[in-house]
């Protein structure tokens, strides 16, 4: 019998040596696939690292072509300027020239700024020297500055310095927007009040009516069995509310987010940076279609990977819709009435 026991004890240890070591293969097969997972991971973290700074000298490239137009607009304006002092035309031909002039150069100027202003301004300078020249000949370059001018002021231009400090605003408040998997994110509906005397006492609610109440509902003459029920039912109260304050269920709608790493929802946070950036330069160069569509991906995501029920994304999203909403509306009417009106005159005189 002593020789079955130790045969049966060494067939049992053996089996659980053989067991261990399955159980440290498979560890060592399992630490051997999340290293690669996390070189890949690193991999593609460089990868967007590279797009980003791609992303940068675009930027800064536009940049650089905003202000080359500009310096060309500014030279251009100049070489009108002397254009219109050496002109040897007749009065009404120069005050005609001068007006055409003016509404390109205000077009330009509104163009390149996204206020109507510039063009408000000179329509209104127009119809003042068309009035007081009084030629009737130039009646219908009144009326046509009257409907560009009515026209211009009733169109809605959004104003891009605004729409760039909103984006601005965004940018510095993507990085306080919590993450789904972040603690403050995750957390659930709060849990229930206490209902035990002891975690009533615990959390500062007065319990002096409860026991009273128990006292007078319970009989005087309990023996000690109905006591000891009595404290175990209490006992068990207080561990399952103790429990229930400590175990949390909740939903995961999109696992995908609540799977992010702290290193991914960096890069996370710096490429919605990045897009925003691009969104403003995008605006600032009249490119509506980019900047909506980048603004669009921003608030997808957004929704997908931050907590929808914060404050600070809220107000995310409200900021990034404003500027969606607006940016839509930042192209400048021609005054195109007014510019066929003044091609027609000088080419019936």
């Amino acid at each position: 019998m002593a020789v079955l026991v130790l045969s049966a004890a060494t067939a049992g240890v053996g089996w659980l040596a053989w067991q261990s070591q399955q159980r440290v293969h498979g560890l060592e097969q399992e630490l051997v696939r999340r290293q690669q997972e996390s070189q890949a991971q690193a991999t593609e973290a460089r990868v967007l690292a590279r797009q980003a700074q791609d992303l940068s000298r675009e930027a800064a490239a536009r940049a650089t072509l905003l202000e080359t137009r500009l310096t060309e607009v500014a030279l251009q304006r100049n070489q009108v300027e002397d254009l219109l002092k050496n002109l040897s035309q007749s009065r009404d031909e120069n005050l005609l020239a001068d007006i055409e002039s003016s509404l390109r150069v205000a077009a330009q100027q509104a163009s390149l700024t996204g206020s109507a202003d510039p063009l408000v301004s000179a329509l209104q300078s127009a119809d003042e020297r068309l009035a007081r020249v009084r030629q009737p000949r130039l009646d219908n370059i009144r009326r046509a500055v009257a409907r560009d001018l009515d026209r211009i002021k009733g169109t809605r231009v959004a104003d891009l310095i605004t729409l760039g400090i909103r984006l601005d605003e965004a940018i510095r408040l993507i990085d306080d927007v919590p993450l789904l998997n972040q603690p403050e994110a995750t957390m659930a509906r709060p849990p229930a009040p206490p209902t035990s005397a002891k975690a009533a006492a615990r959390a500062g609610k007065p319990t002096a009516a409860r026991p009273a109440q128990d006292a007078a509902s319970e009989p005087t003459d309990l023996n000690w069995a109905d006591h000891v029920w009595t404290w175990v039912g209490h006992s068990a109260r207080v561990v399952w509310d103790e429990t229930r304050g400590l175990v949390r269920l909740t939903r995961v709608d999109r696992p995908e987010a609540m799977l992010i790493s702290p290193e991914q929802g960096f890069f996370l946070r710096e490429n919605l940076k990045l897009r925003l950036l691009n969104a403003r330069v995008a605006l600032l160069s009249r490119q509506t279609h980019t900047a909506v569509a980048d603004l669009q991906a921003t608030q997808q995501a957004v929704t997908r990977y931050f907590d929808a029920t914060s404050r600070k994304t809220q107000l995310l999203q409200s900021l990034l819709a404003e500027v969606s909403g607006q940016g839509q509306h930042t192209v400048v009417p021609r005054p195109d009435d007014t510019l066929a009106a003044l091609i027609a005159v000088n080419g019936g005189r």
